[in-house]
């Protein structure tokens, strides 16, 4: 009588297909979440004043869009974080000047909310961005 061996059955193959399906979730993730990002296109339209004169490009920029968001970096700052983002940008920069380009229909209050918090961060000089009248 023979006796046989039972044959062990070694796979030689892999199996990629939940590779191949987790490639796909990955590549849908990213996706989706890429299309979620903001654009930081600002829509301002500045004040005029005929007193305007230029300034350097070294100065930090803060931004006020029209409906009133606070920009620095091209990110949103709430109004109590500024303080800290300008104290940042100030410990880096040569220049401790800060420019607030700000839309013409901005209130009052917000402007100086955002002025105050620029002055005690540290900057020598805060100025607000107009457009120069002729005449």
């Amino acid at each position: 009588m023979r006796c046989r061996r039972p044959r062990t059955h070694n796979p030689t193959e892999v199996d990629v297909s939940p590779l191949i399906d987790m490639v796909f979730i990955l590549l849908i993730f990213f996706m989706v979440t890429t299309t979620f990002v903001k654009d930081m296109k600002l829509d301002i339209n500045r004040p005029s004043a005929s007193s305007a004169s230029k300034s350097d490009g070294k100065t930090i920029r803060v931004y006020i869009d029209n409906v009133g968001e606070v920009f620095i970096d091209n990110q949103a700052v709430k109004v109590w974080a500024i303080q800290s983002k300008v104290r940042d940008l100030l410990r880096t920069a040569t220049d401790k000047n800060v420019l607030v380009v700000t839309d013409d229909g901005i209130p009052v209050n917000k402007l100086i909310d955002v002025v105050d918090e620029c002055r005690m961060a540290g900057a020598k000089e805060v100025a607000v961005s107009t457009l120069k009248e002729m005449g």
